[in-house]
Parts: C-alpha cells; structure tokens; sequence
C-alpha cells in the first residue's frame, strides 16, 4: 500500500437499512480497486469486511470494517457498517471516522427505516453525502419510485445523476443525466456508449428536472434564473461546479445507481467519490488543549502530531488493534505519544492500515488518514493520542446509550473469571456494551442496544472465548419501607453453662420520611437501663438488619428507629447480645409497622414521528406509566415524556420498534421510589417464602 498525503484521502462511510446491500457494495469497490480479484459474497461468508465468524454465520454485518481502496492516485478509506439498529455504535464509529457517508438504498424496497436512520446520522454528523440504490438488477427494483421516495423524504437537494437502462428484465446500462448520453454495463468497472431508449424519454426528463433543481438550490443566482425560465437548463459546466460546491456542502445530494454484485454502477461512484467528496485538508478537526483553549489540528501535517482512536478490535488470532484517524502531522513508525487519558507516553511501534482483518503495514500516515496501532495495551476507544507537550483531547462522539439488559450467570462453575476477561475484551470492541454489578440484588447485569445483540455477545462468547453464560429476566430493585408505627420489645436471652447471654430492647419504628437513607437512629434511654456502651451494638443491629428486609428479602428504606427502654444483665450482657435483640425488634416491629414494597419509577422520553405518539401513549398507559408531556423535535417527531415503573419496561425495546417500524428511540433514567400494587408485593411476598421453603 502506498503511502498517501492528506490532499489525496476520502474517507467515507457506507451507511443504510440492515441487508440493503452495503458489504456487497464494498466488495464491488474493492474488486475494482484491486483488492480482490473475485468478489466474495454474504451467503459464502468470504467477504472482506464481514471477516468475524458470527458474521458469516448470519449473514448480515455486525462491526464496522475499513477497506483502503487505490483509485486514480487517490485512497478512499472505505468504512462498511452494520445497518441493524442493535449495532449502531458500530455505525456510529463510523461516521466519526468519515468525511462523507454513501447512503445505500436497495432499488427493490425502497427508503426503510434504516435509510431514514443513516441520513439522521449523517446530519448528526454534517457528512456531505451520496445515495447508491442497489439491487437495480432485479426485475422488482423500481429506481423512478425510490427516486421520488428520497425526493418527498430528503427534500429537493436529493438529485438522481443517471437512469437505468433495461433490456426487458435486465440492467443493460444508464443513461448519465450530466452529459446526457447513454452508457452500456461491459465487464467490470467498464462500459460503451449507446443510444437512450426512446421508452426512458419521461424518466431521463423527471431525472434532469430533479438535477437542474437541485443545481438551482446551491446558489441563489441560479436559483432566480431557475425559476424565472421555468426549470433553466443549465450547462455542464455549471452542474459540475454546482455538484462539487454542494456537495462538499451537503446541501446537493447525489443519486447513483447499480448493482453491488456485478459492480454495474461502481465506477461512476468511485469516480465521483474521488472528485467531489472532499478531502481532509478541506475538512475542520479541533480539539480542547489542556489550558481550555482551542487546538486547531484541520488535518495539517505542519502541526504537532496528533490521532483520535475511532474504533478498538480483540481478535484472539491476531491481537489487538486500536483504528486510529490522524488528526494532525505525520506518525512515522516507532513515534512516541502520549495518550492523553492515562497520561503516559508510549511507542507506537508499527503502523498499519487494515483492508478488513488484515493489517498491511506502512512507513508513515499522514493527516487526515486512517490507519491502525497494535499492541496499545492501555488504548481504548475515543482515546487521544499527542505528541509530548501537546496536550489536546478531541471530543468524544455520543454514542447511543443501552438500555435493553439481562441478568446473566455462568452455569460452569470456576469459568466466572474467564468470562469477565472475555467481556472486558468484547466492551473494549463495542461501546454499546456494559456490564454492571448490581450487588444491591445479587446480580450481574449485562446491556446492549437490543436483544439481538445479548444473544450475539452469548455466541461470541461460546465461540470465540470457549465460555458459556446463561440468561434470565433480571430482579427489580425493589425496597421495602413501613407506612405505620409500632412499639415493640426484642430480647435475647440465652443460657448455656457459664456467661450466658442476655439483651433487652424496646424500640419504636416509624417513617422516617426519608428514603435517601436506610434508616435514622435515635436513643431516649433514661435511667441508664440500656447502657450507653451498647447503643452502638444497637445500631449495628439495624444496620444488619436493613440489608435484606422481613417482608421480601429486599434492602429496608426510611425507617425511624428509637430505642428508649430495655434491660441489661452485669455479667451475662454482650454487644453481640444487644446486636442479637435488636435484630429481633427490628424484625417483629417492621411487619407491625405497615411494611410496603416500593419499586423503581424511571423517567422515559420516547421519541417517534407524529402518527405515532397516540400509539405510544396508549402503551406507556397500559404499563401503568404517567405521561407527563409532549415536545415537538426536529424531523416532525414528537418526544413523549412519562413516568414508568421499572419491571414494565423489560422488553419495551422490542416493542416500540415494533410499534414503530423500527424508527422509534428512548432515554431511560432513574427518577424515583413509590409504593408498589399489593398484586405486586403479594406476588414478591410468595416468591421470597417459596425461596425460603426449598
């Protein structure tokens, strides 16, 4: 691989719908780049960018891959993301990563939720953007529709810039709607001049309005001229500077077409990604330095030198590799660098490029470019890497939170410590896992984005790390708490040969009205019946006492206790006997005291397109949640917010995706403690009692 300066790197990410045909695409680049010399396909798992065996097995992506294709004396880092929504930190790795994005349509289904979730991304993001419509070989793909569908979604920016060209159910060719000729499909990355069907004179005439329009929209001088002569017809000339100035600018949008498989229609993409994508040096990139101030780096290889690690893969066979962007100067092998987080500095070692899960090695990146690092044990991802006395941090993207968890356990006894180990690897790959200890409930909680993602992690692990885990609906953090009062005794009297034991309390427990803490301890002993020497063994009994509640086993909240009376023997009184009796007081007080189980309320904002919030509230309904409002976003959505117990919410994930066709999102949070519904606590009651049975 040849080294490359900054002027000559495009980094684009392909984005889309899940299986609308992205890795087919990148395989189509990377044959005419000269990657490969046939292209692999999914259903034979040999796919340059699908290299994991979980990959291969179902067939669809689910880690970002970088191919480093050479076209015309430019490298276009090529980054295949995955287009299911469980792994969107993948994508959104990606897209950090980029200067530009490919939206990928397939021709057959048209704009999906997918499409819709790749051009919020790139608007998140502000990549300038290109469309592809694949899948044009196939009898049901209908280019005219997709192209009006991306037209009435995306607005009037989006411009087709050639038609197929069919020979009864076959794509043959294209017409180019810039230099208005007609192109025909030879072998490869190759084509003929032909003539334009006369059949395609209405489609080729709706495509160059689309343009001219879309030409019109970048300039307001054209865009007077446009609507004065009723859809101008503006020259070549003007086209091509109107797709180069919009499209760097984003606010011009590229249509291309053709099918991934045969690589129709590759060409012309990679052309056009080669001339209007912009390059790095054409590109802003700041970081924070340590005094606040602003370090301007923009891709510059006069500046100190500077990296942003993108993305972290594990691979058991070949290591670790930290992806890196260059954000500034030139890394040269062996270069020493501070990782700005651990604040030490470390050598580089070796540099990489990675044309999927094979690392190439090369003498030197420049800025703008994108590469790999092996063997930064320390490094993970959004980690900043700078030359010693530059102490900049870049900001870190914000990556898509998971809420869908389970409980899981390993059913192997002794494999507890290898399976943490092959977590931590695999939370270091995707940002959108996380394991929590929940000691509270005796339980290890393991997050992703959604249910296909547990059960990949699972898989992962079975096959990659040899350890199993099983899965089970995680336990509510309830709380138990007393709604009354009660007065009660609690004594402890024991003879057995010699000291004896004995300790009487009487105590009184009320609500505190405090349910930040376990409990209040007061004492209004009078007369010296309980000395004060064991008023600390009183209170550590309470202390044992909250950890697992009478009523369910769950931690005790808001409890007054107040020990204003008891008894002591001189020779046969103990502090493990006061601790004892007030453990006995505590217990017999509190189920006379009116206990309650409180269970977790979490804050939930749900946000959906307008026709679907009727439907959205209905369900929160159902889940005994409290709609509190609505607020309008951009993009004609709604955010719902409510209030939602905790145990309703399992599973909502699946649900609203369901409901929504996929295009929903929610943020969940913590919000408060209320009384749970006696079916609720009987049910928790029974459940602990039938615990206790076996």
């Amino acid at each position: 691989m040849n080294v490359y300066k900054t002027d000559d790197i495009r980094n684009v990410v392909l984005l889309g719908h899940g299986s609308s045909g992205k890795t087919t695409l990148a395989e189509g680049m990377a044959l005419l780049g000269g990657l490969v010399s046939r292209m692999g396909t999914i259903g034979q798992g040999n796919t340059i960018s699908d290299f994991d065996k979980e990959e291969q097995k179902r067939g669809f992506s689910m880690s970002a891959a970088v191919l480093p294709i050479e076209w015309n004396h430019i490298k276009i880092n090529v980054i295949d993301t995955p287009g299911y929504f469980d792994f969107v930190g993948e994508a959104e790795e990606g897209a950090s990563a980029a200067d530009a994005a490919i939206i990928v349509v397939s021709g057959k289904d048209g704009v999906q939720t997918g499409t819709i979730k790749a051009w919020e991304l790139c608007e998140k993001y502000q990549l300038p953007r290109m469309i592809f419509v694949t899948d044009m070989d196939l009898a049901e793909a209908k280019f005219d529709r997709v192209a009006e569908e991306l037209k009435e979604k995306f607005g009037p920016s989006v411009a087709p810039l050639c038609v197929p060209i069919r020979e009864g159910e076959k794509l043959v060719g294209y017409v180019n709607i810039v230099k208005k000729v007609g192109r025909k499909y030879l072998e490869a990355g190759k084509h003929a001049d032909m003539e334009i069907p006369a059949a395609l004179q209405d489609s080729v005439s709706a495509a160059h309005y689309s343009l001219m329009e879309a030409v019109a929209e970048t300039d307001e001088g054209l865009m007077e001229r446009f609507f004065e002569t009723e859809g101008e017809d503006f020259t070549e000339e003007e086209v091509l500077n109107a797709l180069h100035v919009g499209v760097a600018e984003a606010n011009l949008v590229p249509v291309y077409m053709g099918c991934g498989a045969t690589a129709h229609g590759v060409f012309m993409l990679l052309n056009d990604i080669a001339s209007l994508i912009p390059s790095p040096a054409k590109c802003k990139a700041e970081g924070t330095l340590d005094d606040g101030s602003t370090f301007e780096a923009n891709y510059d290889d006069a500046k100190p030198k500077t990296c942003y690690i993108w993305k972290t893969m594990v691979d058991p066979f070949i290591g670790k590799y930290s992806f890196i962007k260059v954000k500034s100067g030139v890394l040269k092998t062996d270069d020493s660098l501070v990782n700005q987080r651990a604040n030490n500095e470390e050598r580089i070692g070796k540099l990489y490029v990675l044309q999927g899960n094979k690392p190439i090695e090369v003498p030197e990146l420049h800025a703008g470019d994108l590469g790999a690092l092996a063997k930064l044990d320390d490094a993970k991802t959004t980690d900043t890497y700078a030359q010693k006395g530059t102490n900049v941090t870049y900001p870190i993207p914000d990556f898509t939170k998971p809420y869908t968890y389970m409980r899981y356990t390993c059913p192997n006894k002794g494999e507890d410590d290898k399976v943490s180990a092959a977590l931590t690897k695999m939370m270091a790959e995707d940002v959108t896992l996380k394991v929590v200890n929940d000691s509270a409930n005796a339980q290890q909680l393991l997050y992703a984005v959604g249910d296909q993602a547990l059960e990949v992690v699972k898989s992962k692990l079975a096959s990659r790390y040899k350890v199993a885990i099983d899965f089970s609906e995680p336990r509510v953090a309830f709380k138990e708490t007393i709604t009354k009062s009660s007065d009660v005794q609690g004594k402890h009297k024991k003879q057995s040969g010699g000291h004896g034991q004995y300790g009487d309390v009487r105590m009184r427990f009320s609500n505190s009205g405090d349910n930040s803490q376990a409990f209040i301890f007061e004492e209004e002993v009078v007369g010296g019946s309980v000395p004060k020497n064991y008023f600390p063994a009183v209170e550590k009994g309470l202390q044992e006492s909250v950890v697992a509640g009478p009523l369910a086993g769950y931690p005790v909240v808001g409890v007054k206790a107040v020990l204003y009376d008891g008894s002591y023997h001189p020779v046969d009184s103990s502090e493990m006997a006061f601790k004892t009796a007030t453990c006995l007081a505590f217990k017999d007080g509190f189920m006379k005291a009116g206990p309650v189980l409180l269970e977790p309320f979490m804050k939930i904002r749900v946000t959906v397109p307008n026709d679907f919030t009727g439907d959205v509230m209905g369900d929160l309904n159902k889940r005994r949640g409290r709609v509190l409002g609505m607020n309008p976003v951009a993009g004609g959505k709604q955010t719902v917010e409510a209030e939602v117990p905790e145990m309703e919410l399992f599973g909502y994930c699946t649900v609203l995706r369901s409901m929504t066709g996929g295009i929903g999102s929610y943020e969940v949070e913590f919000d408060h403690y209320e009384q749970a519904p006696k079916d609720i606590q009987d049910k928790e009651v029974a459940k602990k009692a039938a615990e206790e049975k076996e």
